[in-house]
C-alpha cells in the first residue's frame, strides 16, 4: 500500500513515455499515479517523451501517448500538443548537442570516467551474465573517438548508492553488481538512456520522479552519474517514488518490448479506464469506491492526506 506522502515544494515531476510499443496498463497506472501526486501537490507536470531509441519508434506508437492520456483523463502543463508539435519542438532529436556537451564536458573533468567499448550485440548476448557487462574492452584503452565505439561509465567494484525511497524507505543500491558498466554513448554518437535522463530531469527542473521498482537500478546509476556530470548536481535534489510492478497474464512483467503483434495497449483491451483506477486504488490504499472516476480517486487521495 502507497501512503499519501509528505512532499517537499515545488513540485516538477514528468510523465516519459517511450514510442517504442503500445502503452499497457503498467504504464497507464505509473501516470495516474504521477499525476494524482502532482495535482494533489498543486506542482507543475511535463510530457516528456523519450525517442532515441528510433529503430523501434513508430508513428502508431507516438499517436498511442497522446491517446492514452486522453483516456485517461489525464493532462499536463508542459510539453508537446501531438505527434506534429512532438517532432518539430521536443523530440530527444533537437537535444542531441547539448547531451553530447554534458559528455565532452565530463570526459574533460572526469578522466577515466568512460571507455570505449566496440563489443557487438553477438559478442555481448554470449558473454555477458544476466545482463552484466564484465568489462571485456574496460582494459583494452579503445579510444573513445574511435568509429563503431560505444562509451561505458566505469562502475568500480563495490560501489554502493544510497537514497531515501519515498515509498520503500532507505535503499542501498550495490551498483556494480545490478547493472555494472552501463553505457552513456551509443556507438552511433547518440546519448544512452541514463546520460539523456539525467540531462533531460534537470533541464525541465524535475524535483519528483514516480518509477516502477524495475527502474531501481537506473535511478541508482543516474544517481551516481549526475554526481561526475558537471552542471547536473540539481538531479541530487529529486524525490524517488518506486512503485510495485504490474504482472502480465503470463506473471511476467508488463513489457512494451515483448508485445505480441495483436496487442495494440491499455486502450484497446480495456472497456474503460476504471480498470487502471481500480489499481491506482488498491496501491494507495484508498477505498474501493475511489475507482469509480479520476475524480473520485483524487478526492479520496486528498482526504486521505488531510487524515
Amino acid at each position: 500500500m502507497l501512503l499519501p506522502l509528505p512532499l517537499v515544494s515545488p513540485i516538477v515531476s514528468r510523465l516519459a513515455p517511450t514510442p517504442s510499443g503500445f502503452l499497457h496498463l503498467g504504464n497507464a497506472v505509473n501516470f495516474t499515479l504521477t499525476w494524482l501526486l502532482v495535482r494533489q501537490a498543486g506542482g507543475t507536470l511535463h510530457l516528456r517523451i523519450d525517442d532515441l531509441d528510433r529503430a523501434r519508434f513508430r508513428p502508431v506508437y507516438l499517436e498511442n501517448i497522446f491517446q492514452t492520456l486522453q483516456w485517461l483523463g489525464l493532462d499536463y502543463d508542459q510539453g508537446p500538443g501531438g505527434p506534429t508539435d512532438f517532432e518539430q519542438h521536443y523530440s530527444q532529436r533537437h537535444f542531441l548537442p547539448q547531451y553530447e556537451a554534458v559528455l565532452q564536458a565530463a570526459r574533460a573533468t572526469q578522466p577515466g570516467l568512460f571507455y570505449g567499448c566496440r563489443c557487438s550485440r553477438t559478442e555481448l548476448a554470449r558473454t555477458t551474465a544476466n545482463g552484466l557487462y564484465p568489462g571485456t574492452c574496460q582494459a583494452l584503452a579503445v579510444p573513445l573517438d574511435a568509429a563503431e565505439t560505444a562509451w561505458r561509465a566505469w562502475v568500480p567494484a563495490g560501489t554502493l548508492v544510497d537514497f531515501r525511497d519515498l515509498w520503500q524507505g532507505p535503499a542501498v543500491v550495490p551498483l556494480d553488481a545490478v547493472l555494472s558498466d552501463f553505457v552513456v554513448r551509443r556507438k552511433d554518437g547518440w546519448p544512452a538512456y541514463q546520460l539523456a535522463s539525467v540531462v533531460d530531469d534537470v533541464r525541465l527542473g524535475v524535483t519528483l520522479i514516480v518509477r516502477g521498482l524495475d527502474l531501481l537500478p537506473s535511478t541508482a546509476a543516474q544517481l551516481w552519474l549526475a554526481c561526475r556530470l558537471p552542471g547536473m548536481g540539481a538531479f541530487q535534489r529529486i524525490q524517488f517514488g518506486h512503485h510495485a510492478l504490474l504482472p502480465g497474464p503470463d506473471g511476467l512483467k508488463l513489457s512494451k518490448s515483448t508485445q505480441a503483434s495483436t496487442q495494440r495497449g491499455i486502450v484497446a483491451e480495456a472497456n474503460s479506464p476504471r480498470v487502471v483506477y481500480e489499481v491506482v486504488t488498491q496501491l494507495l490504499g484508498l477505498p474501493a469506491t475511489a475507482a469509480a472516476s479520476l475524480a473520485h480517486l483524487q478526492a479520496a487521495l486528498g482526504a486521505a492526506g488531510h487524515a
